[in-house]
């Protein structure tokens, strides 16, 4: 069998093949979940996009790990920037069909100001939350998301109640509070798993509704909690 005669004919047909772009499996784009492929034609629009919005932070996904991105976006973004998750796929076609693009950039564009607006409308609200995002469906419908941590709202009503005791209790409390404050401050820093929230939206407006919604939630239940402290903390729900 002539080895090398195959050899040849695999390399004419990939270097004829358009369809789609050559593998590139050593090369990354940046922040990427998974093993995204972009042409060359399409790596260099994608370089040009991170620039034209580098307010925001993109993450570049493979067509394969669209749903696993998207379920834990809270662990990629922050409360800085706006995270993007974008996939290659739509990055291909927007590096080629220049209609596709000018939709994809509008949507960015706008993004810009309402996500400032929106955090400024949040006021104190959001300290409690640990990323934004925004992510494209396959219609080229755009949704919005957040990742709340519940306790970090209630940590800042405790610290107010804290500032809030009488002066002759107010030294020993602020010592045990900072204690607290301080171990918080760690767990804080990654979150647990079980304070994690994230809600989604259509629209901005639709995002800062059920932002302030959950937080409020959160430092409800968290009163509820304090108040089941002082009548005892086991009760008997089979009677």
């Amino acid at each position: 069998m002539n080895t090398n005669g195959v050899a040849e004919t695999y390399a004419s047909i990939a270097a004829n093949d358009k369809t789609k772009p050559a593998a590139k499996t050593n090369r990354t784009y940046g922040k990427q979940i998974g093993n995204p492929q972009l042409s060359e034609k399409a790596q260099k629009y994608y370089e040009q996009l991170k620039k034209k919005y580098s307010n925001m932070d993109f993450i570049l996904v493979s067509a394969d790990q669209k749903e696993a991105a998207e379920a834990n976006a809270g662990k990629y973004g922050s409360n800085k920037s706006l995270l993007v998750l974008i996939d290659d796929e739509k990055i291909e076609k927007m590096a080629s069909d220049e209609q596709y693009r000018k939709k994809y950039e509008g949507i960015l564009n706008n993004a810009t100001n309402q996500f400032a607006q929106m955090k400024e409308q949040l006021g104190n609200n959001a300290d409690s939350v640990k990323a934004y995002g925004m992510k494209f469906d396959d219609n080229g419908n755009a949704s919005f998301f957040a990742v709340i941590d519940k306790s970090l709202a209630a940590q800042k009503d405790r610290i107010q109640q804290n500032h809030d005791k009488k002066a002759a209790e107010k030294k020993a409390a602020d010592k045990k509070a900072e204690q607290k404050e301080k171990q918080e401050g760690i767990r804080a820093k990654h979150g647990r798993p079980e304070d994690m929230v994230t809600v989604e939206a259509s629209s901005w407006d639709e995002l800062l509704q059920k932002i302030n919604e959950t937080v409020a939630m959160s430092r409800s239940d968290m009163v509820q909690s304090q108040a089941e402290t002082y009548v005892g903390q086991q009760f008997d729900f089979a009677i």
